[in-house]
């Protein structure tokens, strides 16, 4: 792997509340009710979900509201991130990104939301040798563990760097987003 370009990480986290970015607060203030219950609610998994994807949110709302609280209590519970993700996806509403932000608002420090903007930076700066527009658990803790180096390297929140990782994409891309 050759690593083409680095960041500037403090002047993209500068940028991001200008991007179409999720709202970091919201997502902490979502967490905060994930982390009191051990679960999430219909209602609340769809605010979450439609913070990060309001193209495909309204799908959670298809989801019986005993299962939604009964696989976001079960991922609460298990330490396995692997294992977490391959439940939260099994919602329907629910892809990878959107699991992801789900972590993230569990544990900024170490989760990141990632999206088809966060690979696309991290292809355009040589940790990847193809784009990618759908991901799978797997790509998660790909590219998760590339964020936390650099998170650790730069002394910053792993969430933190996801988001500058996606207002870099929106500041660089040339053409449309698919």
């Amino acid at each position: 792997m050759i690593i083409i370009d680095t960041i500037d990480i403090s002047k993209y986290l500068e940028i991001y509340p200008e991007t179409s970015g999720l709202y970091p607060q919201k997502l902490k203030q979502i967490g905060e009710k994930y982390h009191q219950k051990g679960y999430l609610r219909q209602e609340e998994l769809y605010q979450l979900a439609h913070l990060n994807s309001t193209r495909s949110s309204y799908h959670v709302k298809k989801n019986p509201a005993y299962r939604v609280e009964k696989v976001t209590e079960v991922a609460y519970q298990i330490e396995d991130e692997f294992c977490q993700l391959a439940l939260l996806v099994s919602l329907q509403g629910v892809g990878t990104p959107t699991a992801s932000a789900i972590l993230t608002s569990l544990d900024d420090t170490y989760h990141a939301v990632v999206d088809t903007r966060v690979w696309a930076t991290l292809y355009r700066l040589g940790y990847f040798e193809r784009e990618k527009e759908r991901f799978k658990p797997d790509d998660y803790l790909r590219m998760v563990e590339l964020i936390r180096r650099m998170a650790k390297q730069e002394g910053f929140k792993v969430a933190e760097v996801g988001y500058a990782l996606f207002a870099y994409d929106v500041v660089h891309r040339e053409g449309t987003l698919h």
